[in-house]
């Protein structure tokens, strides 16, 4: 890549790095303010304005005379464009160590939408003989010209938050296949709640995709353990490994270890 193609990968990083600071602000209250917006990110206003005026039309939040408020209704949610960004470096290394799980020769993958899961993909993809299943979008888009896997796209609904296909197409296909290995996103796990995430017709999708693989493969970030959602996709007893990192809570991974599942801590 060249510094040239780097530079405007920089900049949309560091806006949507400012509009998850923008979420999480309104995560902590339900109002904010231009002022207060301007002097925590060490912004212009006006870039400010432009980055609310975004996050509005996405129906992330209402702009307000001086500010903005939350919109009830995208509160549980971020956009996976915007989750991308968060703790990357840290999904790179735990996408590293899980693809080093999957073996080699001709070999059978599924994958769920999620940007760590993604990032499992393009670890995979000079792979030989691998066959890779997955009802993500932007993963198939990601992987489908490379001639040594085999892509296979689930039908389905396409959610605009996280571009994934669900609902019945998307589960006959996870239906009709049989796979080694399942590599799961997840918006949250814990040894109460299992893996779990916002959306109960995603979860019913993914779940058909773990009840048709020999194991499953949780990837998630250290910000994920501990935390439950509203909708399972998976008892702890149908995973068979969590990959996360350091950052991860230790007694609640403890308890994910008491409760049967491997756990492996990468180095951030």
């Amino acid at each position: 890549m060249s510094v040239a193609e780097d530079v405007p990968r920089a900049t949309s990083r560091k806006r949507s790095d400012r509009m998850l600071a923008v979420l999480g602000l309104l995560e902590s209250g339900d109002t904010v303010t231009l002022a207060e917006l301007t002097r925590t990110l060490a912004v212009s206003s006006a870039t400010v304005r432009r980055d609310l005026a975004d996050l509005e039309e996405q129906g992330l939040l209402v702009r307000t005379h001086g500010g903005a408020r939350a919109f009830a209704a995208a509160r549980t949610e971020v956009p996976v464009r915007l989750r991308d960004s968060q703790f990357r470096l840290a999904k790179q290394r735990i996408a590293r160590r899980a693809a080093e799980l999957i073996p080699t020769g001709p070999y059978s993958v599924a994958i769920s939408g999620g940007t760590t899961t993604a990032e499992v993909a393009k670890v995979l993809a000079n792979r030989p003989d691998l066959a890779i299943v997955t009802n993500a979008l932007t993963t198939a888009m990601e992987i489908a010209s490379r001639p040594n896997l085999k892509v296979i796209m689930t039908g389905g609904v396409v959610r605009s938050t996280s571009f994934e296909a669900v609902g019945v197409l998307a589960e006959n296909t996870f239906n009709a296949i049989n796979v080694g290995t399942a590599i799961l996103g997840t918006d949250g796990i814990s040894a109460a709640g299992g893996a779990t995430t916002h959306d109960e017709t995603e979860a019913r999708t993914n779940n058909a995709m773990v009840c048709h693989a020999q194991r499953v493969i949780v990837v998630a970030d250290g910000s994920k353990v501990g935390r439950v959602t509203l909708a399972k996709m998976a008892d702890l007893a149908q995973v068979h490994v969590l990959v996360t990192d350091a950052t991860a809570d230790a007694d609640e991974l403890a308890r994910i270890v008491a409760a049967g599942v491997d756990v492996i801590v990468v180095e951030t």
